[in-house]
This record gives C-alpha cells, sequence and structure tokens, in this order.
C-alpha cells in the first residue's frame, strides 16, 4: 500500500496531466485558426502524451489496490498575443509539471517509498526532453518565425510529428 500523501499527490498528477492535455488542445486550437497547421499538430500530439502519461499515473494507482480520483478540469484561460506566446506558454506550463513531478518524487523519498521512486524516474527523465522540446520550438521561431517562408517550412516540419505511445512498464 502507498502512503495517503503519496496516493494524494499521484491523483493530483493525473488531473494535472489530463489539463495539460486540455490546455495543449487550445493552443493547437489557436494555430490552426491562424492556418499553421504543423504547430496544430505539434500541440495536438502534445496533448495525446500528456493524456497518456495520466493514463500511466491512472495505471499505477490501480495497480497498487488505490482509487483514482478525477476532478473537473479548469478552462484554458490564456489567450495569445502572436505565435510565439503558445510556444512560451507551453515552456512555462511543462516547468511547472517539472515541479509538480519533483515533488512527488521527494514526498516519495521521505516515505522511503522505492517503488515510486522507480516509477517517477521515467517521468522526471521525460519531463526533461518535454522542457527541452519546448525550449526547441521557442528557438527555432526566434530564429525563423519572422520570415514567412522560413516559418512555413518550419510549420511543414512539424506536421511530421507523430505521436507514439510511451514504453514505461508498470
Amino acid at each position: 500500500m502507498l502512503d495517503t500523501s503519496i496516493v494524494k499527490l499521484l491523483n493530483d498528477q493525473i488531473n494535472k496531466e489530463f489539463y495539460s492535455a486540455y490546455l495543449y488542445l487550445d493552443m493547437a486550437d489557436f494555430y490552426a485558426a491562424k492556418g499553421l497547421l504543423g504547430y496544430e499538430n505539434w500541440f495536438k500530439v502534445q496533448a495525446q502524451e500528456e493524456m497518456a502519461h495520466a493514463m500511466l499515473f491512472r495505471q499505477y494507482l490501480l495497480n497498487n489496490g488505490h482509487p483514482v480520483e478525477l476532478n473537473a478540469l479548469a478552462n484554458p484561460t490564456k489567450t495569445y498575443k502572436d505565435n510565439k506566446a503558445p510556444l512560451e506558454e507551453a515552456l512555462k506550463h511543462e516547468q511547472f509539471v517539472t515541479a509538480s513531478i519533483n515533488s512527488i518524487y521527494e514526498e516519495a523519498m521521505t516515505r522511503k517509498d522505492y517503488r515510486t521512486l522507480q516509477f517517477l524516474d521515467w517521468f522526471v527523465k521525460e519531463q526533461g526532453e518535454e522542457e527541452m522540446n519546448a525550449e526547441d520550438n521557442i528557438n527555432k521561431y526566434n530564429l525563423f518565425g519572422s520570415d514567412a517562408k522560413a516559418l512555413y517550412m518550419l510549420d511543414q516540419e512539424l506536421k511530421a510529428r507523430v505521436f507514439n505511445p510511451p514504453s514505461l512498464v508498470i
């Protein structure tokens, strides 16, 4: 059995991951309305990844005999002034998620919950990749976003992204 504090934090994380998916779908919609279908695709795939992460946390709780508590999701309340703004918000959001996972990790260390620590190791690594990808999107936009032809090519590149389900065994 997991400590009740760990169960609460994991349940909270499930809802944060589902909210992340909701937020990224909102960003995808922003880009779709602008005709930037590559960016739309990138954020749709990102939303799928976040839903998959939520499902991994869900399964971990169930595998350990704990109920899952799903809460209502808040509406994404961001409005974006330009095409770069969602990219910056995505990085901020990934940093928020990283901090949340780090908090769970810290609590698991305090509780000497080695099983949860091992489970979270994958997410710690994943968050490093998530932040790097968000920073990469910003850097590329900074380099090419002001040139319409280069932005078109970057948008085309982002259309190629596909969802690959996580391979974490829990």
